[in-house]
């Protein structure tokens, strides 16, 4: 009889699981037994978020990514950059964001965005800018990877981070929340897949042209990075996961020829009087060697770690200091200027400030018409 019965419920089983994934279920299926279908079927509902949730975990991400490098405790250059990411932030296709623009305290050239737009631009990025439009460029770049929801979609695709959580509700859910939050901010500091990154390149050109900056300074910027690291065997930061740079700098050529775009403003003498930073040489970059990147808000406890081994395709997610696994923070305390001869991406572990508050700033929209006014540039 037990045979009977086991029989009848596997049998009961290859017939709900079909029907779920026809056209049949067209017809409505009760909240409590489509949870149950999941389960019979191993499948597991993709963490959906809200804005107000996607702010609250950008929130998050970005003190992560402050405390580890600490921010420029400067009001005016704060409000420069934020006056070109507003400039740029009116031609993006998603409104409603309260955008902040925050400059990071180290000579590491690199960039980050977190869900909920917070963009993170570094002191040593700026320092290699000859202009205005490279800001731009870059900026651009940073608020396609936001509006866009490459981080969003990213978790998404990690089913583990859901695993052995029965409750989707983000808002609800602390344990959730965290996961998320770790998962989240290894996916901004290590950086997106090939497709990501291109997608953000095409997008963030577009911004810029419309916008009436020339669309072609994100390319300067990218070549000006691949002349500075000369003959370095490894990949560093703004390139550590991203595409070949030459099939970067192609489909940027290609998809101005193809737009026939022609805005061409550029005011390297705006940037000049605003941006006075000078660029570190790779090879004078001091570094950190990090067993854990930032996994709270506070600052990491130092402690002596020997040098990483070098790896023959380097690429920081697949460092053992990658970010988030909620594992506890540390850092060594040795410093160096020569990390890239050791197999350290130099951009990613470069020595941070201590201050990771945000700096206040106000900008009215007559500050923002005057910007676009003065630079010739498209409101």
């Amino acid at each position: 009889m037990r045979s009977i019965v086991r029989n009848i419920v596997i049998v009961a089983q290859t017939l709900v699981i079909p029907f779920a994934d026809t056209g049949l279920a067209q017809f409505p299926i009760p909240s409590s037994v489509k949870s149950k279908l999941d389960v019979v079927t191993g499948k597991m509902k993709d963490v959906e978020l809200t804005q107000a949730e996607e702010v609250a975990l950008g929130q998050e991400i970005s003190a992560r990514v402050r405390a580890r490098y600490g921010v420029v405790q400067d009001p005016e250059i704060h409000k420069y950059v934020s006056l070109v990411g507003s400039v740029l932030t009116r031609q993006t296709s998603q409104t409603g964001i309260a955008w902040h623009f925050i400059v990071l305290d180290t000579d590491g050239v690199n960039a980050f965005a977190a869900p909920g737009g917070f963009v993170h631009l570094t002191r040593g990025a700026l320092a290699l800018m000859k202009s205005e439009a490279e800001l731009a460029g870059v900026l651009s770049h940073e608020l396609a990877h936001v509006t866009m929801k490459h981080t969003v979609r990213a978790i998404q695709k990690n089913k583990l981070v859901q695993m052995g959580v029965n409750d989707a509700n983000v808002k609800s859910n602390q344990e959730l929340f965290k996961r998320l939050t770790d998962e989240g901010t290894r996916v901004v500091m290590s950086g997106f897949g090939r497709a990501e990154e291109l997608e953000a390149d095409g997008e963030g050109i577009a911004t810029t042209e419309k916008a009436g900056y020339s669309p072609s300074s994100l390319k300067t910027f990218l070549t000006t990075i691949k002349l500075r690291n000369g003959n370095s065997n490894e990949r560093q930061g703004f390139f550590s996961s991203h595409p070949e740079l030459e099939e970067r700098l192609q489909k940027i050529d290609a998809r101005i020829e193809v737009e026939k775009w022609t805005a061409s403003v550029t005011l390297g003498d705006r940037f000049s009087s605003n941006v006075k930073y000078n660029s570190v040489a790779l090879a004078e970059i001091g570094t950190v060697e990090t067993k854990a990147e930032a996994s709270s808000g506070s600052q990491p406890e130092k402690k002596e770690e020997p040098p990483p081994k070098a790896k023959s395709r380097f690429s920081f997610g697949k460092l053992k200091n990658a970010v988030g696994g909620g594992s506890q923070t540390t850092q060594s305390a040795a410093v160096t200027g020569s990390g890239g001869s050791r197999g350290v991406d130099v951009e990613r572990s470069a020595k941070g400030g201590s201050n990771p508050n945000q700096v206040s700033i106000t900008l009215t929209e007559s500050d923002i018409t005057a910007f676009i006014s003065e630079g010739k540039l498209r409101s």
